[in-house]
Parts: structure tokens; sequence; C-alpha cells
């Protein structure tokens, strides 16, 4: 036969997702910061803008300074979001799994 769900077994099954949400959120945030913040891809386009740069200067190319400069300032504007966006999830994950222990915590 089947038994019914009495308000406390809800609240772990509650509890219990939203947990594992937390787990997985919290996985992502930290695979975000290390795989993409991190990404060779992009510490290879700023090492080739500097170049870039730099033979500019010493070609007084003026627009490809400018240019290099901005492309660089972009990647680091990528790279913060990117990493701004890692720890919003780490944060996240970390608030979902502290709250329902904080809600379970009462039925025991």
């Amino acid at each position: 036969m089947h038994t019914p769900l009495t308000p406390q077994d809800l609240r772990m099954w509650l509890g219990g997702l939203v947990f594992l949400l937390g787990m997985a959120t919290f996985v992502m945030g930290i695979f975000v910061l290390v795989a993409r913040a991190m990404n060779r891809d992009i510490q290879r386009v700023a090492a080739h803008t500097a170049r870039l740069a730099q033979k500019g200067i010493v070609e007084d190319a003026s627009g490809l300074v400018g240019n290099a400069s901005a492309l660089v300032s972009a990647l680091t504007r990528l790279v913060q979001t990117t990493a701004g966006v890692g720890i919003f999830l780490i944060v996240l994950g970390l608030a979902l799994m502290y709250f329902p222990y904080q809600y379970i915590l009462p039925i025991h």
C-alpha cells in the first residue's frame, strides 16, 4: 500500500533537492572559474596582442597600438566578467546548500 507523505517527509525531500541543486550550482561555479576564466586561448590572444602593440610602438603605428590596447582591455573585461559569474555561482551554491540544512535541522 501507499503511505501518506507527512509534512516532515516533504520538508526532507524539498531540503534534499535544494541541497543537491546547490551542490550542482557550486560545481558549475568552480568549472566556470577554472575552465573559462583561465582559458589558454584568451591568454594566447592577450600575449599576441601585447606583441602586436610593441611592434606598433617600434614602427610608430599609433592606430595599431590603439587597437591593440582596446583589444587587451576588452579581454580583461571578458575575464573579469567570467570570474564574476563563477564567483556568483559559487556563492549561490553555498547559500543553496546552507539554507536547506537550516530548514531540515529543526526536524530532528
